[in-house]
């Protein structure tokens, strides 16, 4: 049930066409886990809880450093040397009172991803290194929860939505490519393009409203300012979502 406080809040989105104050309750009731608090973490969690959304689980184990200002706006130069994760919540609470946020100073890794992730509804890709990317892709698709994936580079940036089970997964993109984990250039604007994009797919899958990013990847080049847009075939023999994952598991 809604308060007054928040039919007034939120009166601009439930008055959209197929949203409704049951929309509204869906984003009220549910769970997200965000993994990254940095650049692209800092816009999804900002619009995602101006949406109203219930609960907020943001895992991020880095501290703030001065060299994160150009592109992470949920830090400030107050919060140089504080955990991410923490930085990031005392400014989501102020901004947003009803929103619950869970922080989670650890990193994220294969043996503790279950523990981390709970019980949420949705998994957030807010990351800059592709392992952590393949291990949040494969516990969705395990586990059956929808995953928003967002990369950046520069002033280019990706993102794509996976439904485990009916759509193509991120190793059917990547097929597990590796790279090395290296500092790359990115300036501000692009993560905060990209973030605003995985923020309204997931808004969009808690309210079922619209067309998803499935099976699709959405590449936005903003030196020339287009997007472009690429199929993504669900590969049968991948080894996350394919029949090899079948496989393994008998």
């Amino acid at each position: 049930m809604l308060t007054p406080e928040e039919l007034q809040r939120y009166d601009r989105q439930i008055m959209i066409y197929g949203f409704g104050e049951e929309g509204q309750e869906k984003l009220k009731k549910a769970k997200v886990f965000l993994a990254g608090a940095g650049g692209l973490g800092s816009p999804i969690a900002i619009y995602l809880a101006a949406a109203g959304i219930g609960t907020l689980h943001i895992a991020d184990h880095d501290k703030v450093d001065l060299s994160n200002l150009n592109r992470q706006v949920l830090h400030w130069e107050e919060d140089v040397g504080k955990h991410k994760a923490d930085s990031a919540a005392d400014k989501l609470r102020k901004f947003n009172t009803r929103v619950k946020i869970d922080t989670i100073d650890e990193t994220i890794t294969k043996a503790n991803i279950s523990k981390l992730m709970g019980d949420a509804d949705v998994i957030v890709d807010a990351m800059d290194n592709l392992p952590t990317r393949y291990l949040l892709n494969r516990t969705a698709v395990e586990k059956g929860i929808p995953f928003f994936h967002g990369a950046v580079y520069g002033f280019e940036g990706r993102a794509m939505t996976v439904l485990p089970g009916k759509t193509a997964c991120l190793n059917c993109l990547y097929h597990n490519v590796t790279m090395p984990k290296e500092k790359f250039p990115v300036i501000g604007v692009t993560p905060a393009v990209i973030g605003c994009i995985q923020a309204t797919e997931v808004i969009k899958y808690i309210v079922g409203l619209g067309e998803l990013l499935t099976d699709r990847l959405l590449n936005f080049d903003g030196l020339r300012m287009k997007f472009s847009e690429f199929k993504i075939n669900r590969d049968p023999n991948c080894e996350v979502c394919g029949n090899k994952a079948k496989q393994v598991k008998k």
